[in-house]
């Protein structure tokens, strides 16, 4: 892999990733409604999930999602489920007592973790994209292995860096959400993102 086609692989998933998806509406929501170290608990589940789900991917997982129909719609069903219950979770989350120095009651940070950890790594869509983003940067001649080691580091570098800009963006927000009807809403968005980002999960179709 040549240093050009690796700045190239680093730019398009810098554009790829500023895209809000379902780990973004959780770390936003939490950073804004618990405070920043709340949004930061989810981050490192983001990157976790999105780790087994590159690595399995390009390892062949990801091709035999395309060829089992049976496999793909377990995996699609888990994550549309899963994320339609975080909606649930927060729509329907209290809002009475919160401050601007965090919610009534917050959530362990452990929990946290794990909720973007499973977004992320149940996400149906991840394994198709990921064979078809990634392999396009790999070149003919050296390891592929070590082509796909650097370029799943890389990826994951941006993505972190992505939801560390979203983070600190939230919390410059937060003094904006302090009354229990602002962060009522801000919960409402949040949960219509995630059940939208549920509904389309079920939709998905294989890659063809």
């Amino acid at each position: 892999m040549t240093y050009e086609t690796w700045i190239a692989f680093a730019i398009a998933s810098s554009i790829v990733v500023l895209i809000p998806g379902p780990n973004i509406v959780l770390t936003v929501n939490y950073a804004i409604r618990d405070g920043k170290r709340s949004g930061l608990a989810t981050i490192p589940g983001v990157v976790a999930g999105a780790f087994i789900a590159m690595s399995l991917s390009l390892a062949g997982a990801g091709a035999l999602l395309e060829t089992s129909a049976y496999l793909f719609s377990l995996l699609k069903l888990a994550g549309a489920v899963y994320l339609i219950w975080l909606a649930y979770s927060l729509w329907t989350a209290p809002v009475e007592g919160a401050t601007a120095n965090g919610s009534a009651e917050t959530q362990p940070l452990k929990s946290l973790f794990w909720q973007s950890f499973l977004v992320s790594v149940l996400n149906p869509k991840g394994p198709a994209f990921y064979l078809a983003f990634v392999p396009q940067f790999v070149t003919a001649t050296g390891s592929t292995f070590q082509q796909f080691a650097i370029l799943i580091a890389t990826f994951l570098v941006v993505a972190t860096i992505n939801s560390l800009f979203w983070l600190f963006f939230a919390s410059t927000m937060r003094e904006q959400f302090r009354k229990p009807k602002a962060m009522k809403i801000l919960n409402r968005v949040g949960a219509s993102c995630l059940f939208v980002a549920g509904v389309i999960t079920v939709r998905a179709t294989r890659a063809t």
